[in-house]
């Protein structure tokens, strides 16, 4: 059993299969989840900078390209992102919109040439601020499944008591709030004027929040109706760190490869806190009527009886290794392109007995595959960019458009001593939601198709 902080009495083992909420095993997924936020510039070209350097985004990928800066630089960026998520459930379809501003990244790197006569000729540090992942998100979820699940009334005095057999609808409406923020230091330095290495040490934030409300309608055949409410909600916090390094070499003046190796995000005390334990046999806040009896109301929280829990647990995300090349046509244009493996089978939950989900992660996730493509073409101080991005699912059984694909476009102009950047990317992706994990082998689940819209604007100016 896990050890909670309790603040109820409560069987809490069972909150995995009795939840319409995220299980730990999808937290641990989605806190590993990176939105591939950064300039405008960066995300015109679809973060494709293992190769290339001389933008702060490049910091999350390879280290290394910090040396790659001629100046000191400070960069800021804003986002709005439009989400639309279609749900389908038994064939009814609900399409849900999102719409969301940020401040999605600021940072600035320090330049410094070597006092001394070296082959180490340039030192470089870089400090960023990213939005690594955003939650917000809204949707909703209704339809008939043909099986009810709440089938008594808690306060029926008939004999025998009335069975709401039929299932009538089942509504579901979900809620996300939070994102998980990171503060980037990076030590770079150049060889020969070829050869540019790297570190970096990772700082990661993490506030999440899902609430969930399921409705669901039910009769009995003769005249007699039942409503149900079950409300969950869950407030997760938590703080990581992750190291990475890398190499640059510039083969010749147009083609040059790249290296690096990102450690798993260490988060070392996740705090959680929810209502969903066990509360009169209930598994949330729990309100229920019937026709037959319209003043009658069951409610588990009734006389301030708002039971929660506490959890303090630690994650492991995955590690991740990007190779990259680039072909570089003097000041004219560029192709680029990144390689990243990432392995989900070694995640890991810890500081309590998370056995199944540990072997969730061992036997149900892969080693996945993402590629990053860019190019960016200058016409004076005009620079066009374009890029698309191809990630798999972390799942094994995952359908082939539950795989993450987008593309982005972009379009900067140099002032001089600063610069105005734009960038527009679309990805989609397809995945499901478990409204009734308990009842999995009667209930199917919610198809989601997710697109996501971006516009990022960076503003970027020599120090």
């Amino acid at each position: 059993m896990k050890k909670f902080i309790t603040l109820a009495t409560l069987f809490a083992f069972t909150i995995a299969s009795h939840s319409q909420s995220l299980s730990y095993q999808d937290l641990a997924l989605l806190f590993s989840r990176d939105d591939g936020n950064g300039t405008a510039r960066f995300n015109s070209m679809s973060g494709a900078f293992g190769a290339l350097g001389g933008d702060i985004s490049s910091i999350n990928i390879n280290p290394a390209g910090v040396a790659v800066f001629n100046n000191s630089m400070f960069s800021g960026s804003l986002n709005t992102r439009e989400t639309d998520i279609q749900s389908t459930f038994y064939g009814n379809t609900l399409n849900n919109q999102n719409q969301i501003f940020n401040l999605s990244q600021a940072g600035a790197v320090l330049v410094f040439d070597s006092a001394y006569k070296s082959n180490w000729s340039k030192f470089a540090i870089g400090l960023n601020y990213r939005l690594t992942t955003d939650f917000e998100n809204n949707f909703n979820i209704a339809g008939n499944s043909g099986v009810p699940t709440f089938r008594d009334f808690p306060l029926d005095n008939n004999t025998p008591t009335i069975d709401y057999n039929i299932s009538d609808e089942q509504r579901f409406s979900n809620i996300y709030k939070g994102e998980v923020s990171e503060f980037n230091i990076a030590f770079s330095s150049v060889h020969n004027n070829n050869l540019y290495v790297g570190a970096g040490l990772n700082f990661y934030s993490l506030d999440f929040s899902q609430q969930s409300n399921l409705i669901e309608l039910n009769n009995d055949g003769n005249g007699n109706t039942l409503d149900a409410r079950l409300y969950q909600e869950n407030f997760t916090t938590g703080t990581g760190i992750s190291l990475n390094a890398g190499f640059i070499y510039k083969a010749n003046q147009n083609f040059r490869f790249g290296l690096s190796y990102q450690t798993p995000s260490w988060f070392t005390e996740m705090l959680e806190e929810t209502n969903i334990v066990n509360n009169d046999g209930f598994f949330g806040d729990t309100e229920i009527t019937v026709s037959e009896n319209p003043n009658s109301i069951y409610d588990n929280t009734a006389g301030n009886n708002f039971p929660s829990t506490r959890l303090i647990y630690r994650l492991k995300t995955p590690s991740k290794l990007t190779a990259s090349a680039a072909l570089v046509f003097g000041k004219n244009g560029l192709f680029s392109v990144d390689y990243t493996s990432r392995n989900y089978s070694n995640m890991n939950l810890s500081g309590d007995d998370f056995s199944q989900e540990n072997q969730f992660f061992q036997n149900d996730l892969r080693n996945t595959h993402a590629v990053n493509l860019g190019t960016e073409w200058r016409f004076n101080r005009l620079s066009i960019r374009g890029g698309y991005k191809f990630e798999q699912d972390p799942l094994k059984t995952a359908l082939d458009s539950d795989n993450l694909e987008g593309y982005s476009l972009g379009a900067g102009y140099n002032f001089g001593n600063f610069k105005l950047d734009f960038s527009y990317s679309d990805n989609n992706r397809t995945t499901f939601y478990d409204i009734y994990p308990q009842f999995s082998n009667q209930i199917n689940t919610a198809d989601l198709n997710i697109d996501n819209r971006v516009f990022t604007a960076t503003f970027s100016i020599n120090l």
